[in-house]
């Protein structure tokens, strides 16, 4: 398994336990140590070692981040219209209506 330090900005400022380092009078706070148990998969979770450091880093470089790809319109996905039916629940899903009588 391979590592990579967490890229929260403020990992290395949270003082918890695990994080202090060095021995009595030098001691440090250090960015934590992330595994990474998949190398093939992009998500966030290979990079940030708790949400809090994640939505630190997505905070802080929120402008950067949207300058790499601007929404400049609304997205919009098709759908069926739903149908009401009188045996059970209609529910508006992705591949459309689900009419499925055991939902909930």
């Amino acid at each position: 398994m391979s590592y990579v330090w967490c890229h929260g900005p403020y990992c290395h400022a949270h003082k918890t336990v695990d994080r202090v380092r060095g021995s009595k009078g030098s001691k440090v706070l250090r960015t934590r140590k992330v595994k990474i148990y998949n190398p093939n998969d992009c998500n966030y979770h290979n990079y940030f070692c708790s949400n809090h450091c994640y939505n630190e880093f997505a905070n802080e470089y929120v402008q950067q981040i949207i300058r790499i790809a601007p929404r400049t319109e609304a997205l919009e996905t098709p759908i069926n219209d739903p149908v009401k039916c009188d045996y059970g629940y209609t529910r508006i899903t992705e591949r459309g209506v689900d009419n499925d009588s055991n939902v909930g």
